[in-house]
């Protein structure tokens, strides 16, 4: 659990805002050991409160550039660099903890800006809120253009995520979709082949009373209707 910076009381999780002493702390680069901050080049602006974002480096692997709101402390990604942070910061996790990640929004204070859609720091878009991966319960606005926005201390939790194996849990559903995917071709080709219909055809109600009267002109009628519906 992230404890408050001043007087290190217990943050809900999610919340970056102290009950006790109404202290804000910066749960989400807490964690990254050491980060610089810089003047914005650009004219990228918060769609939270409306001002400049500056230019943080978060030093992983060499120079990693990101943007965020010193009012808000929310965090402006270009595309594929957050799915690149987070594989930085948690690694060698090997197992789904399956309970945890039932659990992981059971405390998690209420999101404080509500459903709304915000526009992209880049382009001023209306952004797409998505859901960020299997049981997170993060939902991120996404410009499909420019990249993604987290509100402060969506990033912790995203971390909470990875640690518990959510990325792990999120393969496994994609390769399970794409099993099923893979048996209903399988399905469909052997109907196909096999002259299978789903509905009965005019055939089917007497083709028992043919095949016991007359084996030879059922077997003929059978072939040709499987001739001529495939």
């Amino acid at each position: 659990m992230a404890r408050c910076s001043n007087c290190n009381g217990p943050l809900p999780a999610g919340s970056m805002v102290c009950s006790y002493c109404g202290n804000r702390t910066d749960v989400d680069l807490k964690g990254i050991s050491y980060y610089t901050t810089h003047e914005n080049d650009g004219d990228r602006v918060c769609p939270r409160c409306n001002i400049a974002l500056k230019t943080v480096d978060l030093k992983v692997n060499g120079r990693f550039l990101v943007e965020r709101c010193e009012e808000c402390l929310g965090l402006f990604f270009d595309p594929g660099e957050l799915e690149a942070l987070l594989q930085a910061e948690v690694s060698n996790v090997f197992a789904i903890n399956r309970s945890g990640l039932e659990a992981i929004n059971t405390d998690r204070a209420p999101d404080r800006f509500g459903i709304s859609y915000i526009k992209c720091p880049v382009c001023t878009k209306l952004m797409n809120r998505v859901n960020f991966g299997v049981k997170s319960g993060v939902v991120v606005d996404r410009c499909k253009e420019h990249g993604v926005w987290l509100d402060g201390g969506e990033l912790r939790q995203l971390f909470e995520w990875m640690k518990l194996g959510g990325k792990l849990l999120e393969q496994e559903r994609q390769e399970q979709a794409r099993q099923e995917e893979l048996k209903q071709i399988e399905r469909t080709r052997r109907e196909q082949v096999s002259g299978y219909r789903s509905d009965p055809s005019p055939f089917d109600s007497y083709s028992e009373t043919l095949r016991m009267s007359d084996p030879d002109f059922f077997d003929i009628v059978s072939k040709a209707i499987r001739f001529f519906t495939r």
